[in-house]
């Protein structure tokens, strides 16, 4: 009998699904407030802004302390954000516990592996890279690098698309509603971790939900063989 996994195509968040970014996107944040005189918010309220973009995250934790800016401050910071963050990006950066053990299992069992992101891409290759997995997948698609990002299933279908799949024969990874939205407008289903960055992952509709990565090639073979 053939796996369900092979010539599948498992499309993976990065921050807060693959690798735990939150404490050098923590750095980062820190440093821009720092520019405007602003305090820091706590890492445990930060880790619920994580996953539409550094702009966003700026717009966000300024709010937090009583901040607004026009866009125009908003892109001066988010740059120096960028500057900053990809001066070091992997400095506490690390995979959450059994994701690297996860992809060699997916891989070995013929699932194709790709990146979809509200990061830009050239920030997740280099932070990918840097933690040694960036050889891992066969497309790694940022926000910058579609017309339409996460949670518009457009991102999704260009990600499977790059990576040289079927969406037919595709399955989102992610933590956030975002991720769940861009899987759910492609008609493809979606495994939500719960170690993720989302305020009450449980809340999030998905089709299944890890505790931990050596769950997921048995939800992910479930899911494809419906």
């Amino acid at each position: 009998m053939s796996d369900a996994l092979t010539d599948s195509t498992l499309v993976f968040d990065l921050d807060g699904t693959l690798v735990d970014t939150a404490p050098d996107l923590l750095r980062a944040l820190n440093h821009v407030l720092d520019l405007e005189g602003l305090t820091h918010p706590p890492e445990a309220v930060v880790r619920h802004y994580v996953g539409q973009g550094a702009l966003v995250l700026i717009e966000r934790a300024a709010k937090y302390c009583g901040a607004a800016y026009t866009d125009d401050r908003l892109e001066q910071l988010t740059a120096a954000f960028i500057d900053f963050y990809a001066a070091d990006i992997a400095a506490l950066s690390q995979p959450f516990p059994g994701a690297v053990e996860a992809l060699d299992e997916l891989a070995a069992a013929g699932a194709r592996l790709a990146v979809c992101t509200n990061k830009r891409t050239s920030l997740s290759i280099q932070l990918l890279e840097a933690l040694d997995l960036a050889q891992r997948f066969s497309a790694i698609v940022g926000a910058d690098s579609v017309t339409a990002c996460k949670p518009d299933p457009r991102h999704f279908l260009e990600t499977v698309s790059r990576a040289g799949g079927d969406p037919r024969r595709a399955v989102m990874i992610g933590d956030t509603h975002v991720d769940a939205a861009a899987a759910r407008g492609a008609g493809a289903p979606v495994i939500i971790v719960r170690f993720g960055y989302a305020e009450d992952p449980a809340a999030i509709e998905g089709d299944a939900m890890i505790s931990g990565y050596e769950e997921l090639a048995a939800h992910a073979r479930r899911l494809l063989s419906r």
